[in-house]
């Protein structure tokens, strides 16, 4: 059975899908076939294809094997908010079943599975439908994606007293420097080294290529491996 984890993060535009990638490229360049998932979605354009969201191409040009893009994004849907709002807009309903048959169809062709959640952990995936419900599902860990800003020590304590209260497995948590302004960012890291309950296991400097991020990820692609 393949390997795999939940990426969720301590808010919106953090730079989940940013750190995903480069999780990706970091997994494979340790020889892993490693594909990612980013089972609902909102915000898409109509395509000749059907809808496509960008973090969702995103997770799939990071792949290898390159899937299919219904596999990668079961739901993407067009309005950019809330996915719970943007379903209800489609006329969509999210099917758990549909997810979990998306996640074992990539499974079966790589090593590993990295599936990417929307928000934050306690913003719901559709009705009825909360991240901890699908990571239990999929019986996948998750890792912790923090974006490094003002108010983050209280966002990223918060997020990881639920995950840990929804009884998933936590791994780590990543940092992410989306604030190129934040001025107290090192002093930040050591009071979330300090309380969070698990290790940073990667740090994303801010506006550096994809080949750099993976390298900065390497510690964590080691660590989720592993675990």
């Amino acid at each position: 059975m393949s390997r795999g984890v939940f990426i969720t993060g301590t808010d919106t535009g953090i730079g989940k899908t940013t750190a995903s990638c480069a999780l990706l490229l970091a997994l494979r360049t340790r020889g892993l076939r490693a594909v990612g998932m980013k089972p609902v979605a909102s915000g898409s354009e109509r395509t000749a294809g059907g809808w496509r969201n960008e973090d969702a191409l995103a997770l799939q040009a990071a792949s290898d094997p390159r899937p299919a893009y219904e596999h990668v994004n079961p739901y993407a849907l067009p309005e950019p908010t809330a996915p719970e709002i943007a379903a209800a807009l489609a006329g969509v309903v999210v099917d758990r079943n549909k997810l979990r048959e998306a996640f074992d169809a990539l499974r079966a062709q790589a090593d590993f599975v990295l599936v990417e959640g929307v928000g934050g952990w306690c913003s719901p995936l559709a009705v009825d439908v909360e991240h901890a419900d699908l990571a239990r599902d999929l019986a996948l860990p998750a890792l912790l994606v923090v974006g490094l800003r003002l108010g983050c020590i209280n966002h990223a304590r918060l997020s990881a007293k639920a995950i840990v209260a929804d009884g998933l497995p936590l791994l780590g948590w990543i940092g992410s420097g989306v604030d190129p302004d934040f001025s107290r960012q090192r002093e930040t890291i050591a009071i979330l080294d300090r309380l969070l309950p698990v290790p940073r296991l990667g740090l994303l400097s801010h506006g550096t290529d994809a080949t750099q991020h993976s390298m900065e990820l390497a510690e964590a692609a080691r660590v989720i491996t592993d675990a």
